[in-house]
């Protein structure tokens, strides 16, 4: 059965918020939820950036049995993996055994503040693979040294570790970094719906690590629900017409005026065709569907905007998990 979950979007609120969204996230029923880990919103016009790991604490207080993620944190600019690994300890004993580190390779928009220059892609790949056998030696117990192509680490120890090992899961894009990750994670996280990047996903774990069994795989769907369909078309494009530009153009990009300017001229009814916008619960299943077909265990749903999150929550949740659960048992 497909888990769903709902998107504590930093970008768009703040933290007393989240915390609030999450509790309700859990009594509407949904499984688990995912963070975004940004130092900056994406436009202007979202406003907020709060710090996901105090605001990942809170929530694992004021929760009893959602699981929690970072949708996605990068280990390798503007955290060191060493920090990385005791932040992630640390919240696992608060969750009781409830959270999973997703890993990435990293936006410019969050990444840049430290003051170093923007990698390639191909060294971006090869930091997060670094940063990931640190932070796997570290769960494991192990004091760690360790000169690296890109990372110092001097006997680094974690002196809390809880008793459930924190899961590790990578987002990849593609076949490179699937060949890359695949050994490296428990898990996967992807954006997109494509069977064929999760087929292979699984084909290398079986051929490398002699994993037969399909794991975890997570991705996001972003919806924009609101009883007035206009309304919520104008809200999607406000807030999310950033998203028009492709991950591949999305992470370079250095501030948010710098993708206001690339998404000038994205129009309202652009966001309308990739993003269910108004009261259609049924338009929400269906933008789903492709997820469950490619083959994805895990969707998070992300209502966009600030305004309408708690009556999304309280009135109109329970109602879309139900037509998502119902529409999980027929065949896609």
């Amino acid at each position: 059965m497909t888990r769903f979950g709902y998107t504590l979007m930093t970008e768009q609120s703040g933290p007393r918020e989240l915390v609030r969204y999450a509790m309700a996230a859990e009594e509407a029923g949904f499984d688990f939820a995912v963070i975004s880990d940004h130092y900056s919103p994406w436009l202007r016009e979202q406003g907020h950036a709060p710090n996901a790991w105090v605001t990942l604490g809170a929530v694992a207080s004021a929760t009893r049995r959602m699981g929690l993620m970072t949708f996605v944190t990068c280990p390798t600019m503007r955290y060191h993996p060493v920090v990385v690994a005791q932040q992630a300890a640390t919240l696992q004993i608060l969750a009781d055994g409830r959270f999973t580190l997703g890993l990435g390779s990293g936006e410019n928009l969050n990444e840049h503040v430290v003051g170093q220059r923007w990698p390639g892609v191909r060294e971006r790949h090869e930091r997060l693979a670094e940063a990931t056998e640190i932070i796997r030696a570290l769960f494991g117990g192990e004091t760690v040294t360790r000169h690296g192509k890109w990372f110092q680490v001097d006997t680094a120890k974690l002196w809390d570790l809880p008793e459930a090992p924190v899961p590790l899961a990578i987002a990849v894009s593609g076949e490179r970094s699937v060949e890359q990750f695949a050994p490296l994670a428990d898990e996967m996280v992807s954006n997109a719906p494509t069977g064929e990047i999760i087929e292979a996903w699984h084909g290398v774990r079986a051929r490398e690590l002699g994993v037969a069994e399909p794991c975890r795989v997570t991705g996001q769907v972003p919806i924009c629900w609101d009883p007035d369909r206009d309304t919520a078309i104008r809200r999607a494009h406000e807030q999310f017409r950033w998203s028009a530009g492709g991950w591949e153009v999305n992470t370079d990009l250095p501030t948010p005026a710098a993708f206001d300017a690339a998404a000038q001229f994205v129009r309202p009814e652009d966001v309308a065709g990739h993003i269910p916008c108004g009261p259609d619960l049924d338009a929400i299943v269906e933008a789903v569907q492709p997820y469950r077909k490619a083959g994805f265990t895990d969707i998070a749903v992300v209502q966009v905007g600030d305004e309408h999150q708690e009556e999304f929550l309280a009135k109109t949740a329970v109602q879309l998990l139900a037509k998502l659960r119902d529409a999980d048992v027929r065949p896609v």
